[in-house]
C-alpha cells in the first residue's frame, strides 16, 4: 500500500500505536497509514476500499480479514493549507464535531493526540520521523498529550480513556499535566455517543491488560461515568470487605487473552454488572414476584439502565441474560434437571461464570465444587451424584390390610364334625 501510495505521487508512511510498538520490541495488533492523498484519491487506488466517518474522513482498505486505515494529513489550524474556508466544526465547549481540513505532516503530528503515537515511519528514507517528542517520551515511559490538556480533552473526551488504556498496556506513567484534569473532566463523557463508548470498553478491557486498566478508571473517577450503577455497588461494602467476582473476572480476561484464548464481550458484560442485577434482583424479589419473573424485571432494569451511558447491543445483552439467568437453575443439583442442563449451548459460560462467583462467596463456591464433580464423572456417575437422597434406614413394608367389606363377606369356618 504504502509502495503504490508513492508510486501515485503521494507521501505515505506508517503511523501510530504500529511504529510505536514496533519501537518497543512488541508486536503490533495493526498498522496504521497517513498520506497526503484525500480519501477520494485513496478510493480511486485501490478497489477494495471504502470510504467511513463523517467527522474523521477516513479510508478502509481490507485485505482478507485485515483492514488498513489510512488517514489523510490533518492541518493543525481551522484552515487547512489550500485555504478552503473552516473545516473544523467545535461545540461551545470545544468538543470536535467535524475534522476534515486537510495539511502538512508537521501538522498531522501537531493534532494527533499523544506523543508516542505520533511517531512516523517513512519509506522514502527508512527513517523515523519524530515532530513532537515522542522518542523521547518512549525511553521514559511516559505518556504525554500534544498540546494543551484541558483542551485536547474538551475537543475529544474519549482521550481521557485512551491515556488510561496506553498507560495500563504498556505500563508507562502518566505526564502530569496530562493526568492532572482526568479526575475533574469525567463528566464530559456524557457528551460522547454510547455507541462509542461501547467500542471503548472492549478496548480498555480486552486488550490484555483488564484488571491495570479498571483500577486506573477507578483512581482517576472515570469508571463511574461508564458504568454508574456498579460504581455505586462497589463503593458499598460488604462484611467489611469489598467485593471481588468483577476483579476475578477482569484477572481471569487478562489469562484468557495471555494464553490465546476467546472472551466473548456477554461474559465481560455480565461480570461487569453483575452486582447490579442482584441489587435490582433483590428488590424485585422482596415485592413478592416469582424468581422468574424477578429475574427477567431485574436484568430488563439493569440493561435500560447502562444503555443511557454506553451501548449493550442485543447479540450481547442475550447471552449475557441467559448466564445470569442460569445461575438459579444451576442450583438445582438433583433428578433429571442437571443432566439436561449440560446440553444448553450456554452452559458453559454459566459454569464459568459460577465459578468466578465461588472465587468471591462460600456459599457459591460449594456449589461449583459440585459442578466440577459432576464434569469430571462418565455417565453413570453423573446418573448417581443427581439421584435424590435417600433415608439410611429403611421402614418395613406395611402389610395392606383388606377392606372392611371383604372381611364381613368371608365366610365362616365351621366346626369340624366329631368323629
Amino acid at each position: 500500500m504504502l509502495y503504490r501510495l508513492r508510486d501515485a505521487g503521494h507521501r505515505a508512511c506508517l503511523v501510530g500505536g504500529g511504529v510505536r510498538d514496533l519501537l518497543l520490541g512488541r508486536e503490533p495488533k495493526d498498522f496504521d497509514i497517513a498520506t497526503d492523498a484525500r480519501p477520494e484519491q485513496v478510493h480511486a487506488l485501490f478497489r477494495n476500499c471504502r470510504l467511513i466517518g463523517r467527522r474523521f474522513r477516513l479510508a478502509h482498505v481490507q485485505f482478507g480479514q485485515e483492514i488498513v486505515e489510512v488517514a489523510t494529513f490533518r492541518a493543525c489550524g481551522d484552515i487547512g493549507d489550500e485555504g478552503d474556508g473552516p473545516a473544523v466544526e467545535r461545540t461551545k465547549d470545544g468538543r470536535i464535531l467535524s475534522d476534515n481540513v486537510y495539511g502538512s505532516i508537521e501538522d498531522d503530528a501537531w493534532r494527533r493526540d499523544f506523543t508516542i503515537n505520533a511517531l512516523y515511519y517513512d519509506i522514502a528514507d527508512f527513517a523515523v520521523l519524530d515532530y513532537v517528542g515522542g522518542m523521547a517520551d518512549l525511553k521514559a515511559g511516559l505518556i504525554r498529550l500534544i498540546g494543551d490538556p484541558v483542551e485536547r480533552y474538551h475537543e475529544d473526551p474519549v482521550r481521557m480513556l485512551r491515556a488510561v488504556r496506553f498507560a495500563a498496556k504498556l505500563g508507562f506513567r502518566l505526564d502530569p499535566a496530562t493526568e492532572a484534569p482526568l479526575q475533574r473532566l469525567g463528566h464530559l463523557l456524557e457528551q460522547i455517543p454510547p455507541a462509542r463508548l461501547f467500542d471503548e470498553i472492549l478496548k480498555l478491557f480486552m486488550g490484555g491488560s483488564a484488571i491495570q486498566t479498571f483500577e486506573l478508571l477507578r483512581h482517576y473517577r472515570l469508571f463511574g461515568w461508564l458504568f454508574p450503577a456498579t460504581e455505586r455497588c462497589l463503593n458499598r461494602q460488604q462484611h467489611h470487605y469489598p467485593k471481588t467476582l468483577l476483579a476475578h473476572a477482569l484477572v481471569n480476561t487478562d489469562q484468557r487473552l495471555a494464553e490465546g484464548k476467546s472472551i466473548h464481550p456477554a461474559f465481560l458484560f455480565a461480570a461487569l454488572l453483575w452486582e447490579p442485577f442482584r441489587e435490582r434482583l433483590q428488590h424485585f424479589e422482596a415485592e413478592n414476584l416469582d424468581a422468574h419473573e424477578a429475574q427477567q424485571a431485574a436484568a430488563e432494569a439493569v440493561v435500560q439502565a447502562q444503555i443511557r451511558h454506553t451501548s449493550l447491543p442485543r447479540r450481547y445483552s442475550l447471552p449475557m441474560r441467559e448466564i445470569w439467568e442460569m445461575q438459579q437453575r444451576l442450583t438445582c443439583i438433583t433428578g433429571k434437571r442437571p443432566l439436561r442442563l449440560l446440553a444448553h449451548p450456554r452452559f458453559r459460560a454459566a459454569y464459568d461464570f459460577l465459578l468466578l462467583r465461588g472465587e468471591a462467596d462460600e456459599s457459591a463456591r460449594e456449589l461449583a465444587d459440585w459442578w466440577t464433580r459432576l464434569l469430571a464423572q462418565d455417565e453413570s456417575g453423573r446418573n448417581r451424584m443427581t439421584q435424590p437422597a435417600t433415608s439410611a434406614k429403611k421402614s418395613k413394608p406395611r402389610r395392606r390390610r383388606k377392606p372392611r367389606s371383604a372381611r364381613k363377606r368371608a365366610p365362616a369356618t365351621s366346626p369340624a364334625p366329631e368323629a
